[in-house]
């Protein structure tokens, strides 16, 4: 396990961090706390949640994996480890998120903190998120901007001064944003700089073999503000680990949560999957393996976020790390990158 610098943070985050959105739904607190304690074991200090998982985000579970995670956390040295949680924003479907005040205002960002800390049990979270812009932006799979979606936003300086005053007590160390543009990055840096608030020094958007759309501007964006992306997805939900080639297998998130993932029912994502899964086993390599070490290879990629129902998905997905892409792999992976170029942005 190697471990990075968080853009210009003082947090050296593992080059794999383990994602738990499904902590609540498709996994008990014990299976929580197993996974946990095998991805720490392998040298994982990185976690991520968010207020509203486990997803599919309900009422009912609402908070779930935050908890799920504090049970544990209360066991464990905390100066150790580095837990990342996010806020949900306005222009999505859950409304039971703070009886429907989801602004990215002083009160609204205060009450999250303050539960995501009392359902985590620790004194402070090491990165605190946007989970998505408080603007109107396209997301989760939405790829064309409608200014007719537009809707009032709290100023991007009114929103850092309020993690300013949070940062300060002692609540958040470092903000990071998620889902956003080359546009948000640029403007919360120009804003930061301008009026002396903190700086975001992470990004946390989906990557994968099937999902390129960072290559181009929000990687300028994200080199040129020393931001790191923490990639989400990079199995694109499952998809990249082959299973779904001859049929869809009983409790998978697809089968199991219908509607869900549309970002993955689109024309040429099937065939894209179907030649990256041939890669890898002319490679002898598992079909999961190759897509998180891909990913893993991408420069501007500070750490991969990955998720697992079984622990042997878990080890699968941690034994990518012993896999290093030659150029001849990379080559025969951006031939099918151009004939099938981002189907699932």
């Amino acid at each position: 396990m190697q471990y990075k610098k968080l853009g210009e943070s003082d947090l050296k985050v593992s080059e794999i961090c383990l994602g738990t959105m499904t902590f609540g739904h498709q996994n008990t607190i014990e299976e929580a706390h197993k996974q946990l304690d095998y991805a720490v074991a392998y040298g994982v200090n990185f976690i991520d949640t968010a207020e509203m998982y486990p997803v599919p985000p309900r009422a009912e579970s609402y908070g779930t994996t935050e908890a799920y995670i504090g049970e544990w956390l209360k066991k464990q040295q905390r100066d150790q480890l580095i837990i990342a949680t996010k806020i949900a924003g306005p222009g999505r479907a859950v409304k039971w998120v703070r009886d429907g005040a989801q602004e990215i205002n002083r009160e609204n960002v205060q009450r999250a903190v303050d539960n995501s800390l009392k359902r985590l049990q620790t004194d402070y979270i090491d990165l605190y998120q946007i989970h998505w812009p408080d603007r109107y932006v396209p997301l989760f799979g939405q790829t064309i901007f409608d200014p007719q979606q537009e809707r009032d936003t709290v100023p991007i300086a009114e929103q850092l001064s309020v993690f300013a005053d949070l940062i300060q007590a002692g609540k958040i160390r470092y903000l990071g944003l998620s889902n956003e543009t080359p546009w948000g990055v640029s403007e919360f840096s120009r804003v930061a700089k301008q009026l002396g608030l903190p700086k975001v020094v992470s990004i946390q958007n989906a990557y994968s073999l099937i999902n390129r759309t960072f290559d181009s501007a929000l990687a300028e964006a994200c080199y040129r503000e020393n931001i790191g992306l923490l990639a989400y997805s990079p199995l694109a939900f499952g998809y990249l680990s082959g299973k779904y080639v001859n049929g869809k297998p009983e409790n998978t998130r697809i089968t199991l949560y219908q509607g869900f993932g549309q970002r993955y029912h689109k024309p040429n994502v099937n065939e894209a999957v179907a030649a990256y899964v041939e890669i890898a086993h002319k490679y002898n390599l598992s079909p999961a393996q190759l897509a998180l070490a891909f990913v893993r290879s991408r420069w501007f990629v500070t750490s991969t976020i990955i998720g697992a129902t079984t622990i042997e998905q878990l080890h699968e997905n941690l034994s990518s790390l012993d896999v290093v892409l030659d150029k001849d792999i990379l080559a025969e992976i951006d031939a099918i990158n151009v004939k099938y170029p981002s189907p699932a942005p």
